[in-house]
């Protein structure tokens, strides 16, 4: 199903998964679609869009970070599992925390890890606002994903609680601007963050723009 996108794979990443990895990625396909009927899990219902936009783009986000093991990580609003599934897959020695508000996602996401089998996620139904500051959450976590969800300021003052010293949040964005990043950065300075990298891609097939903003609690 994937198989014609898989040049890309070692030509963006220098990386390529395995077949078991690539059927995971092709069943999370077929189960978001499965759960679309019950749901509105997402409006990318195309092969190649849905390879594109939602496995590709989830794993591209973390490429700075990829040779790194056994990382803690939750993923802020992730909806059908986006990014955390994907990088479960080709993470296997990464933990994530799947957060999203509704319990009807998080309960898909459970259903998805059942059928793939994963299981190095584990699915929480809550709002980041509030768990943060929760003595099982807060500074507990190496990397925090926040893909699509909010401002950047607000998106920053709600991940970086998570944090250990020395972690990271990823804000997946389309379109980034010097007026964001300057706010960004002002916003940083009390929660002891700092912004520290902008990661600017485009994606393989459509070509699209990408930015990943990345923030380090110092």
């Amino acid at each position: 199903m994937f198989a014609e996108y898989s040049h890309h794979w070692q030509k963006t990443l220098d990386w390529e998964p395995t077949l078991a990895q690539d059927l995971s990625f092709q069943k999370v396909y077929d189960l978001v679609l499965e759960g679309n009927k019950i749901q509105n899990l997402t409006r990318i219902v195309e092969i190649a869009d849905f390879w594109e936009k939602h496995i590709w783009d989830s794993l591209r986000g973390i490429l700075p970070l990829w040779s790194q093991e056994n990382l803690k990580v939750i993923d802020i609003g992730t909806g059908a599992g986006f990014p955390g599934i994907p990088v479960a897959i080709a993470h296997p020695t990464w933990h994530l925390t799947l957060l999203d508000s509704t319990h009807k996602k998080t309960a898909f996401i459970d259903h998805l890890c059942a059928s793939l089998p994963l299981n190095n996620v584990t699915s929480l139904t809550g709002r980041a606002e509030q768990l943060n500051s929760v003595s099982s959450h807060y500074r507990n976590y190496d990397l925090v994903l926040v893909r699509a969800v909010g401002n950047a300021d607000l998106c920053a003052q709600y991940s970086v609680p998570f944090l250990k010293k020395g972690g990271v949040v990823i804000l997946y964005r389309g379109q980034w601007s010097d007026p964001e990043q300057t706010s960004l950065e002002h916003t940083c300075k009390p929660l002891r963050a700092k912004f520290t990298y902008l990661d600017q891609f485009l994606t393989p097939l459509s070509l699209s723009m990408r930015n990943c903003v990345h923030i380090s609690y110092v």
